[in-house]
């Protein structure tokens, strides 16, 4: 998660690429804490802060407390299922840091969306 807005960034990355765009769906990002929390009362979906992805080796990767949060292209979150196993809506996994265990926001539905309905 990157501490700027996606605009303040100049140039792009010596590696990988910035995101920016993307909207969390039952919860909301703290950048005081650098984590994911729960949303405010009745706020559905949030901004969600530039992101960078950077190509890593796994062996590389390092552990840090996460939440493995499901990117779909619509709040939808259904489609066909592909040959991969996974559905046409579906877009990736991203590790989101988080203060709480990945179960909870597991159980709370939790997702990443491309696009608002």
């Amino acid at each position: 998660m990157l501490d700027k807005t996606y605009d303040q960034y100049d140039s792009p990355p010596a590696d990988g690429a910035y995101v920016y765009g993307l909207f969390f769906d039952g919860a909301q990002w703290n950048a005081e804490e650098n984590s994911i929390i729960d949303p405010e009362p009745k706020v559905l979906f949030s901004v969600c802060p530039a992101i960078h992805l950077e190509p890593k080796r796994k062996e590389d990767i390092l552990d840090f407390p996460s939440y493995h949060a499901p990117c779909y292209k619509t709040s939808e979150r259904r489609g066909m299922l592909s040959t991969t196993g996974h559905s046409t809506n579906f877009v990736m996994f991203l590790e989101i840091p988080s203060n709480k265990e990945n179960k909870f926001w597991t159980m709370c539905g939790v997702a990443l969306l491309t696009q608002l309905d």
